[in-house]
């Protein structure tokens, strides 16, 4: 089963790319003069530390505010194309490094992208104080799941590789509504961890459900953004090339890092970029 999800992901990745990578060249006249050893470095440092469980979308939403290298009203569409190949590559990676139940790796990684397909075409359309006020809350919702872990307020999970009646039932519809999400950037990564860790399974299981379900609704939402060309596509490109090699470098080099006082870093950085984004909806 879990061969056949690696196929239909290739497979997926692949039609995607050569879409993406089209519409890019077509339209690299449009580039913006922002400069590319900027881009290049936010896309390598947020996919290494995305490979090691902290998610790049809550980092690359605060440097492309701080920094104004995006639009807001352009930002989600941004992230989900541009960090499509590289959490792809994540997704084969951990699925045959870390053992988890095919049914539920499969379930949950097929749910997720049906909610992005969905989200996708509602979020491309949306007006920018939408957007500002939608990310708001969605990073808001991310930082006080991060704190929870932080301070032991969150379960830490059991020793469980998958999942089977109710429960199972439970966390597929969570994973239709946090792909969804996922559209207005916010992450998958920490909803999943979250998921994960409350319904008893073993906190390592998160990393290739993740991954492969981020991969898959990202390639099927991702789709959508560029069709209605809601994404800066210098921007995607840089977080495309270089985060790839990011992964590379955390998951065979790095491997593991103690990241507890990164993650108290990435914590107030998303709740600060929160805070710019409410406050950013109200001027309009």
């Amino acid at each position: 089963m879990i061969l056949i999800l690696k196929a239909v992901l290739g497979v997926m990745t692949s039609l995607f790319g050569i879409y993406y990578l089209r519409d890019v060249f077509k339209n690299r006249s449009s580039f913006s003069n922002k400069p590319w050893p900027g881009l290049l470095t936010t896309g390598f440092v947020t996919n290494f530390f995305d490979t090691l469980g902290i998610g790049s979308f809550a980092q690359q939403t605060a440097i492309f505010k701080i920094f104004k290298l995006v639009d807001d009203r352009l930002i989600p569409g941004t992230m989900n194309v541009g960090n499509t190949l590289a959490t792809a590559t994540q997704a084969f990676i951990f699925m045959t490094a870390v053992k988890v139940d095919p049914l539920t790796l499969v379930s949950m990684s097929l749910a997720a992208p049906i909610g992005a397909v969905f989200g996708a075409g509602v979020v491309a359309r949306m007006p920018r104080r939408g957007i500002q006020l939608g990310m708001g809350i969605g990073l808001l919702v991310v930082a006080i799941m991060i704190l929870g872990g932080l301070l032991d307020l969150i379960p830490l999970g059991g020793e469980a590789i998958g999942l089977e009646g109710w429960k199972l039932a439970i966390i597929i519809v969570m994973c239709l509504v946090f792909g969804a999400l996922q559209t207005i950037g916010v992450g998958f990564y920490a909803p999943c961890m979250a998921m994960v860790y409350s319904f008893g399974m073993h906190p390592a299981t998160a990393f290739p459900i993740m991954m492969t379900a981020t991969a898959m609704l990202m390639v099927a939402g991702g789709g959508r953004f560029i069709r209605e060309q809601a994404y800066d596509r210098k921007v995607a490109i840089s977080l495309s090339v270089a985060g790839v090699s990011g992964v590379f470098l955390a998951a065979f080099v790095v491997k593991s890092l103690p990241l507890d006082v990164m993650k108290w870093l990435v914590c107030v950085v998303v709740i600060y970029t929160s805070v710019t984004m409410f406050l950013s909806a109200r001027k309009k």
